[in-house]
């Protein structure tokens, strides 16, 4: 029987971020029964901000606890009576993380390492972190953080003991319309009638929200620990969404940024050793496991071993997102008056 979020209590660390708010809706949504949810982030505003959308005597279950996961004692009290933890909390931008690297790394590697500690001390059942494609074979700050969270994670589940207790993380590409990210640079600059590119070979992985919260989902309910699943998505070229947001504005290719990837990737080759493939996802299984084997775990899915040297690449994916296929997407979250 799968693990389930009805009568459970959720903390979201980073909770009101464009994924933390994302994720709250479609938990109410999805599991009527939650009994509650904890918003865990440093910013007053955005939380003040967020409870206007959820009044208090609507929604009884939802709890704002201002706090950041670099405090261990404030993330502890938090984290008391929590059945699952969702770690979305990190410095993400590339260019914030090169500039400021301690600060970097004391969130993305010291949080990690202290969500961990109050997962095991607090008798918390499930521990999903949400990582990126930039972890894998990472070139910047941000993602070698990244990488180093998400085998903290996995090796957790050899320290758990005897405690009931799985931690798993999810990677994927590109957000649609999160915050920070392109197309709502482009929304912002079509205005001008100049959109800059990077390079017009550029590729990346894209996934909407809503499909990012459903890999946590089935993460959390299916997880044996210390996986790092990877969701099948399409891939899309950056001149594309140019053109979906902005077909008549000029474009100027300004070039690649500092620590930014042509291409992304989410399995190198590498991965392939300890890669499994289900209908839906990849699963990076952790190389070093007291869990289960490669084999115990592609039979418990019903799934399969990669080839040797598999790997995957946003320029050599097998699914591609179209102009018009990315123009319908972006219609789903983009304000009704911002017209194509």
């Amino acid at each position: 029987m799968s693990f389930t979020l009805n009568n459970k209590i959720i903390l979201i660390t980073g909770g009101t971020g464009s994924f933390g708010k994302k994720f709250t809706e479609m938990i109410l949504d999805n599991y009527p029964d939650v009994e509650r949810i904890i918003i865990f982030s440093r910013d007053e505003l955005k939380q003040s901000e967020m409870k206007l959308s959820y009044p208090s005597k609507e929604y009884p279950m939802l709890r704002f606890f201002i706090g950041n996961v670099r405090d261990k004692d404030r993330l502890k009290r938090a984290c008391e009576g929590v059945d699952v933890i969702i770690h979305a909390a990190a410095i993400k931008q590339v260019d914030t993380a090169e500039y400021n690297p301690t600060e970097c790394i004391r969130t993305n590697i010291g949080g990690a390492e202290n969500v961990i500690d109050a997962a095991l001390s607090c008798g918390v059942k499930r521990v999903v972190a949400l990582s990126t494609d930039k972890a894998c074979a990472p070139i910047n700050l941000y993602g070698a953080t990244k990488l180093a969270s998400d085998k903290l994670f996995s090796a957790a589940n050899n320290i758990r003991g005897w405690k009931d207790i799985r931690f798993s993380v999810v990677r994927y590409g590109n957000v649609m319309g999160s915050r920070g990210s392109v197309i709502p640079f482009f929304m912002e600059k079509s205005k001008t009638g100049l959109l800059p590119i990077t390079h017009d070979q550029m590729t990346r992985f894209n996934i909407t929200l809503e499909e990012g919260v459903k890999v946590v989902f089935y993460a959390i309910e299916n997880a044996l620990g210390g996986e790092v699943f990877v969701p099948k998505i399409p891939s899309y070229n950056i001149l594309d969404v140019a053109k979906a947001v902005a077909p008549e504005a000029e474009y100027k290719v300004v070039g690649v940024r500092p620590g930014e990837k042509l291409h992304e990737e989410m399995i190198t080759e590498s991965d392939s050793l300890n890669t499994i493939e289900m209908e839906k996802y990849y699963a990076i299984l952790p190389s070093v496991s007291l869990i289960y084997s490669k084999e115990e775990f592609a039979k418990h899915h019903n799934a399969k071993m990669v080839p040797f040297g598999f790997k995957y690449n946003s320029e050599k994916n097998d699914s591609w997102e179209t102009i018009e296929s990315l123009r319908n997407k972006i219609k789903t979250f983009i304000d009704k008056d911002f017209s194509f």
